[in-house]
This record gives C-alpha cells, sequence and structure tokens, in this order.
C-alpha cells in the first residue's frame, strides 16, 4: 500500500524509491535544495574535517542517485515536475563545485599555516 507524503496538507502519494523518506517527489526537491543551501553555508564558513567532508558528499550524491531512481522510474512527471527535478539536478551540480572549491580553500590555508 502507498503512503501519503509526511509534508503538513500535502496528500500526495510517496513513490516506492522515496519511502525512507516519506516524502513525495515535490517535497524530496524542495528538501534536496533547501540541505544544499545549509551545507553550502557550512562549508564556507565552517572548517570541517575530511571525515565530516566525505560524509557531506556521500548524503549528497546519495540522494542525488535517488532523485534519479525515482525521475527515471517511469512515473508520469508533468513538465513543471521535470523542471523542478532538472533544477535540482543543477543545484546538486553547483554544490558539488561549490563544495569543492571551499575544501580546497581550505587545504591551501592549513597550508599556508
Amino acid at each position: 500500500m502507498a503512503a501519503n507524503c509526511s509534508a503538513t496538507g500535502c496528500k500526495t502519494t510517496v513513490p516506492p524509491d522515496l519511502a525512507s523518506e516519506s516524502l513525495c517527489l515535490l517535497h524530496f526537491t524542495v528538501a534536496l535544495e533547501q540541505d544544499c543551501a545549509q551545507l553550502r553555508r557550512e562549508a564556507t564558513l565552517v572548517v570541517a574535517s575530511r571525515e565530516r567532508n566525505a560524509e557531506i558528499l556521500l548524503a549528497v550524491a546519495e540522494r542525488g542517485e535517488k532523485l534519479a531512481r525515482v525521475a527515471t522510474s517511469g512515473i508520469h512527471l508533468t513538465d513543471e515536475m521535470k523542471a523542478r527535478i532538472l533544477n535540482t539536478f543543477l543545484t546538486l551540480m553547483n554544490f558539488r563545485e561549490n563544495f569543492d572549491r571551499a575544501a580546497s580553500r581550505q587545504a591551501t590555508a592549513r597550508i599556508v599555516r
């Protein structure tokens, strides 16, 4: 039996690949974009350990893979949802690029000290 999205007021069915998230595709993409924004701020403000950096990259990659599985699973997607998914992938790619730049700056700062 399909579950409904856990977001307040949302009655949309959760795709099987997002069952562990308990979110519909729309709310999953919104949450993923918000997480990227929060992690981007963390990466620029805090000197994180290598373990934390690896943890962040793994989490982002896993959620991106999950989004790809859902988007290509054959469920019907409106043009608006397709655009949102593509925008979320762009957000993930930009996050990774910014994260790598921040990590590079941190490594350079460690060497200079």
